[in-house]
C-alpha cells in the first residue's frame, strides 16, 4: 500500500487494547445511562464512536457481529427492545466497514465529516425502532448526538491511535 507524504507507518494494533478500548467504551455507556437523570437524547453514544472506529481501523477483528453483540448488551442493560441497539450498531459497523478503505485516505478532521451521516443513520434506525414499538419521542435535542459524536471523532482517533505511534526500538539511524 502507498503511504501518504507526512503519515507515520502505525504498529500492529493489539487486540488486548482494542478489546479493552471496546469494554471500557461499553463500561462508561452503562455508567452514562445509570445517571441521575438517565440516558439524555442528546448525549454522544461513546460505544458507537469506538465500534466505527475499530470497524474502520481494524475490519478483519471488529465487524457485524462484534457490533450486534454489544448492542444485545446495551439493549439489556437499558431495558430496550431487544434488538433496537444490535441493529442500529450493525448497521452502523456495516457502513463503517463498506467506507474504511476511502476514509482512511482523509485527515481526521475531513474523516468527522465523513463519518457524520453513519452516526445520523444509526440513530435513524434507533429512533425508528423505537417509535414502532410505541416509544416516546425523545425530543430535537437527540439531533445533537450525531453531530456531537462527530466533533469527537478527531479525539478519540488520537488517544485510540496512540499505542501504535510508538516505535519499538528508537535510535537515531533509523528514521521508522
Amino acid at each position: 500500500m502507498i503511504m501518504r507524504p507526512g503519515h507515520q507507518l502505525l504498529l500492529p494494533a493489539n487486540p488486548i487494547f482494542i478489546w479493552g478500548s471496546l469494554l471500557v467504551a461499553l463500561a462508561l455507556c452503562m455508567l452514562q445511562n445509570m445517571g441521575l437523570v438517565g440516558r439524555a437524547a442528546w448525549i454522544p453514544d461513546v460505544l458507537a464512536l469506538v465500534l466505527v472506529f475499530w470497524s474502520i481501523h481494524q475490519p478483519q477483528r471488529i465487524g457485524i457481529g462484534t457490533a450486534f453483540v454489544f448492542g444485545v448488551l446495551i439493549d439489556v442493560h437499558q431495558g430496550a427492545m431487544l434488538g433496537q441497539h444490535a441493529l442500529a450498531y450493525s448497521v452502523l459497523s456495516f457502513l463503517a466497514i463498506a467506507i474504511h478503505r476511502r476514509l482512511l485516505w482523509f485527515p481526521v478532521p475531513s474523516q468527522a465529516f465523513q463519518v457524520l451521516p453513519i452516526f445520523v443513520a444509526s440513530h435513524a434506525i434507533d429512533l425508528t425502532v423505537r417509535m414502532l414499538a410505541g416509544g416516546a419521542f425523545p425530543g430535537f435535542l437527540m439531533l445533537l448526538a450525531p453531530l456531537l459524536e462527530s466533533l469527537l471523532w478527531p479525539v478519540v482517533s488520537v488517544v485510540l491511535l496512540l499505542p501504535q505511534k510508538r516505535t519499538p526500538n528508537p535510535d537515531a539511524h533509523r528514521p521508522l
